[in-house]
């Protein structure tokens, strides 16, 4: 075999292989968004993260709480409209609800968007949550996407009944959704 001939099936091979390595190549990107929570009272310090990752139309929202005087207790945790924390969370505005339904339970007959529920904390003020829905999306420009929304910790617990906002008392913890 001479020189040239060999170059010709080297190049065949590797072009080959780089085909069907691009043809094999599965998409696995994922959109990931984050919130860091502050609170919003002195009187009531505590903090929190929460992870919105977006693997093909499903998002998996993982929420960490800690409020330590808020030990044993239930808080609600409410998408809001806008994602100001400004004016001690107030200017956040309302529970985002781009399909103006009722306020409600997660999942349901009636609930809307930004109804996420109640996190029961430790002994510790620590409170850990997870949820996987396909109604949320992450950087799309959709009417479902939750980047630039506020993310609201509130004083109470969600009685899931009274309209428009759960009952769930002030706010004591805000955060802002963005692309990470």
């Amino acid at each position: 075999m001479n020189l040239q001939t060999l170059n010709k099936l080297t190049i065949a091979v590797v072009v080959i292989t780089l085909m069907y390595s691009c043809s094999i190549t599965k998409n696995t990107s994922s959109k990931v968004a984050k919130v860091n929570i502050t609170s919003t009272k002195t009187e009531l310090p505590g903090q929190g993260s929460v992870i919105f990752t977006q693997k093909k139309d499903r998002v998996e929202m993982s929420l960490e709480l800690n409020f330590p005087l808020k030990a044993n207790k239930t808080v609600a945790v409410h998408i809001h409209e806008h994602g100001d924390c400004g004016n001690a969370g107030n200017d956040a505005h309302g529970h985002w609800n781009p399909s103006k339904n009722a306020h409600g339970k997660w999942d349901s007959a009636q609930f809307h968007l930004g109804d996420i529920g109640n996190i029961q904390l430790d002994a510790s003020g620590k409170g850990i949550f997870k949820i996987t829905t396909d109604k949320w999306s992450i950087g799309t420009g959709g009417i479902n996407d939750i980047v630039g929304k506020g993310l609201i910790v509130h004083d109470g617990v969600d009685d899931y009944t009274t309209q428009p906002t759960g009952n769930a008392g002030s706010r004591i913890g805000c955060g802002v959704i963005t692309i990470f």
